[in-house]
């Protein structure tokens, strides 16, 4: 990641700010992606996937210690399995006032249940290959790369952490949400447990995840009550298989899939090191949707 650091002598006119930090950082990717669409229109396809994201940050410090800070992102796909739009606007800002371990944001807010531990145990291939491993299902307030997320819809959240305990608790006008989760790390494992108020009978409800070190692997079991899309279950491990490869797994269970027959999902993808930040990058999927899914590719860090 670059920085780039500007003298507030130089920049800021108003006295009694201490300092101003601009950072600039992000990644490319580029590879191909395969989709049977057996769930939809039952063709096949192979397509060259991509994408680009350079993120900045922005921060300011008072002589009291409180940062005030900034971020934004612009991000170009081409396809990413049809689901991500393309564009390369700004997107919507989240701006936060931090001290110590307490910290307020607003605009574009992360979100509660999508920042819980536990909620993306793995990182699938190239491109997430569906994110079927997310127990909440995307079923909350969260951070959107390519609009404005919860800043269009009135997005506040606080987050508190104090050594081993975390807690991040989150609302927007969207749905009327109100979510938050406390996390508590002990002995190398993080248990997480969170909830959520909501107008929309299809959000989640509540959902609770618990992971660590369990032998030679990485280990996390997580299981979200997603209202009207019913529970997932999800187990995710991630082992090491060289100085500089690992491998993950998953299995997803939904008890309430469009298709009843194809109700469960899994997937293993591998990831290998290439030094300088960048990595060679792959995985195959049976979504729980029935569609299968694969990519492979190179990203680069920066």
């Amino acid at each position: 990641m670059k920085k780039v650091l500007f003298a507030t002598t130089a920049l800021v006119a108003t006295a009694g700010v201490a300092a101003a930090d601009v950072t600039f950082g992000g990644y490319g990717r580029f590879g191909i992606m395969y989709n049977d669409n057996d769930s939809t229109t039952g063709d096949s396809s192979t397509d060259v996937t991509s994408r680009f994201r350079l993120q900045i940050d922005a921060t300011a410090e008072s002589d009291a210690g409180v940062v005030f800070g900034a971020r934004t992102r612009i991000q170009q796909n081409n396809t990413d399995n049809g689901n991500d739009p393309a564009g390369s606007d700004l997107n919507g800002v989240r701006f936060f006032a931090r001290t110590g371990g307490f910290e307020v944001g607003v605009g574009n807010i992360f979100g509660a249940l999508e920042s819980m531990p536990g909620q993306y145990p793995v990182d699938m291939g190239l491109t997430g290959l569906g994110y079927d491993y997310t127990a909440f299902n995307d079923r909350g307030d969260q951070y959107s790369s390519s609009g404005s997320g919860a800043a269009g819809a009135n997005g506040l959240e606080v987050l508190y952490s104090a050594g081993d305990l975390a807690v991040h608790v989150s609302a927007s006008d969207d749905n009327d949400r109100v979510a938050g989760y406390v996390a508590y790390t002990w002995s190398g494992w993080t248990f997480a447990v969170g909830g959520q108020d909501s107008d929309s009978a299809a959000d989640t409800e509540w959902t609770a995840s618990a992971g660590g070190s369990f032998g030679i692997a990485d280990v996390t079991l997580a299981y979200a009550d997603n209202g009207t899309g019913g529970d997932r279950v999800v187990l995710a491990a991630r082992f090491d298989v060289g100085a500089a490869t690992d491998v993950e797994v998953y299995v997803a269970d939904n008890s309430d899939s469009t298709d009843s027959a194809n109700d469960t999902g899994y997937g293993v993808d591998f990831n290998h090191d290439l030094g300088g930040g960048t990595s060679l990058r792959g995985g195959v999927v049976k979504q729980i949707d029935g569609d299968t899914v694969a990519d492979m590719g190179v990203r680069f860090n920066f």
